[in-house]
C-alpha cells in the first residue's frame, strides 16, 4: 500500500532523470556553441590583426572596429537561425510524443530558445571584438 502522491512520483521518475540530463546536455551544447564560436572569432581576428592595426593607426574608433567584428558575429547567427529554425520545426514532429504540457508548435518556447542562443553569442563575440578594438596600431603593424 502506497499513498497516491508515493504512486506518482514513483512512476516519474524515469521522466524527471530524462529532463534533468536534458537540460545538464543542452546546457553543456550551449556552452560547447559558445566556446566554438568565440574561437572562431578570436582567431579571426588575430588574422586580421594587421589590417585593423592599419585601420587603428589611420583614425578608426574602437566602436568602428567592435562592429566590424560583430557584423560577423551576426551574420554567423543568422546563417545558424537560418538553418536551425526550419530544422527545429522539422522536427518538432518526431518529438511529440515527448512533450509535455507543450504543442508541438509553440511558438514562444521556439523564440525564447531562439532569443537565448543568439544572446549568448552575441556575448561570446563580443568579447573578441572588444580586445580587438583595444589593440595597440604599432604593436599590430609589427606583427609578423
Amino acid at each position: 500500500m502506497r499513498t497516491t502522491d508515493a504512486q506518482v512520483s514513483n512512476s516519474l521518475t524515469t521522466e524527471r532523470m530524462i529532463a534533468s540530463l536534458s537540460t545538464v546536455f543542452g546546457f553543456l551544447a550551449t556552452l560547447l556553441a559558445a566556446i566554438g564560436l568565440y574561437g572562431v572569432m578570436a582567431y579571426t581576428v588575430v588574422q586580421r590583426r594587421r589590417e585593423i592595426g592599419i585601420r587603428m593607426a589611420l583614425g578608426a574608433e574602437p566602436r568602428k572596429v567592435i562592429w566590424m567584428v560583430m557584423r560577423e558575429v551576426l551574420l554567423l547567427i543568422a546563417i545558424g537561425v537560418g538553418v536551425g529554425v526550419p530544422a527545429s520545426l522539422a522536427l518538432m514532429r518526431a518529438v511529440r510524443s515527448q512533450l509535455y504540457g507543450l504543442t508541438a508548435h509553440d511558438p514562444s518556447t521556439l523564440a525564447l530558445a531562439t532569443a537565448g542562443l543568439a544572446l549568448v553569442a552575441c556575448v561570446t563575440g563580443y568579447l573578441p571584438a572588444l580586445r580587438a578594438s583595444r589593440l595597440d596600431p604599432m604593436v599590430a603593424l609589427r606583427y609578423e
